[in-house]
């Protein structure tokens, strides 16, 4: 079997690998050079690999390394994480965010804890552990695209042998087990009207003064969804609509012919989606009549639905045991209810801190590295072995 470079070579070669995600086509990068790598040490490993091109996303790829023990065709436990970062400012990282440096008892750069991290603590993790005396199978899934449209996340039926038990998700959570998050929507609301000369009003629509309407309306959603829905998991205990921009008119002389409103939803697990697009039109209904064609809803990426696992399966008790951190819920959006998809019971726990991802000089302190990786390790022996 080949051997591994260190942790700390591993943790710095991930690190050096652009893989940005962004809908900004400047920024984007392919994955592809993250999952070669991946691939080269997991195999060293004696995992088999599979590496699937996205349908949907050229240019980005999943991998699942997988070692089956021969007679199982389903079960054990799927260790899954994202290779993507999101884009970095330059004006307030004090370093270069592509080079691991260890300093104050952190090791800073872009990924260190969210999240690409994370594949070399499960390396790390499997160091010592032989496949081969392996009762239940052991899968690791790297994906691309988390961080904007969860590309991969909506591709692991490609990998249809896949039908683990158990699934951990390894975003940073300070080995905290988080069984429950919202899910998210961003809806674009266009409103085109009718341009002409401010002087005369009646000549033409003001997209501006129909976005006010249409923004009156969905302020009652907002009361709507306060009054109708309730979840205790959360602080924020009912689903939120937040109004994150708006666009329009170019001149004061001018009738504004067009403004686009960008909406951030954050729906409860097990709410319907398609009920909250319900509630918006049935809300909007009377604008639009009003206004025929003028306004139109446009998503600008697919919906994530809310995720929960439920206290006491199997996988929320054993972590908790294993870490002796209690379950709690997250504010954040993750892939887990894609991974759940599988039909595996699924938390999110990995190592390093939710508030070090997406800020400038990003780190993982040193002090947990070692806890985390011991815990990882006995969870892979308390599964699979």
């Amino acid at each position: 079997m080949a051997q591994l470079p260190s942790f700390l070579e591993m943790y710095r070669d991930l690190i050096a690998i652009p893989s940005v995600s962004c809908l900004d086509t400047s920024w984007d990068t392919s994955n592809k050079p993250v999952i070669e790598k991946l691939a080269r040490w997991f195999e060293a490993l004696g995992f088999q690999i599979d590496v699937h091109e996205l349908d949907h996303q050229a240019g980005k790829f999943n991998l699942l390394a997988h070692y089956v023990p021969d007679g199982c065709d389903s079960g054990g436990l799927l260790l899954a994480g994202h290779t993507d970062t999101v884009p970095w400012d330059e004006g307030r990282w004090t370093q270069d965010p592509f080079k691991l440096r260890e300093a104050d008892g952190r090791l800073y750069g872009l990924g260190s804890a969210d999240m690409k991290g994370f594949f070399a603590f499960v390396l790390e993790a499997l160091r010592g552990i032989d496949l081969t005396k392996l009762r239940q199978p052991l899968y690791i899934i790297a994906t691309a695209d988390e961080e904007t449209t969860m590309a991969g996340a909506r591709e692991l039926d490609a990998f249809g042998h896949l039908k683990p038990a158990y699934a951990v998700i390894g975003e940073p959570t300070n080995m905290v087990p988080v069984t429950a998050h919202k899910g998210h929507l961003t809806e674009a609301i266009r409103v085109t009207g009718k341009s002409g000369h401010s002087s005369n009003p009646a000549a033409g629509i003001n997209a501006i003064e129909v976005m006010h309407d249409v923004i009156t309306e969905l302020r009652v959603v907002q009361h709507e969804f306060r009054e109708r829905y309730h979840d205790s998991t959360f602080v924020v205990p009912y689903p939120t609509l937040n109004f994150g921009a708006i666009h329009g008119g170019d001149a004061a002389n001018r009738i504004c012919a067009c403004c686009e409103l960008h909406l951030d939803m954050r729906p409860l697990p097990g709410m319907n989606i398609s009920d909250l697009y319900g509630i918006i039109d049935q809300r909007l209904a009377e604008v639009k009549a009003k206004y025929p064609g003028a306004i139109c809803l446009e998503h600008m990426h697919e919906p994530i639905p809310g995720y929960r696992c439920e206290p006491d399966s199997t996988i929320v008790q054993l972590a908790q045991q294993l870490t002796g951190n209690q379950a709690e819920p997250a504010n954040y959006c993750t892939e887990a209810p894609f991974v759940q998809e599988l039909g595996c019971q699924t938390i999110i726990m990995g190592p390093g801190s939710i508030a070090q991802a997406h800020q400038p000089d990003e780190y993982i302190r040193i002090d947990e590295i070692a806890p985390a990786q011991n815990q990882l390790r006995e969870l892979i022996q308390r599964i699979c072995l």
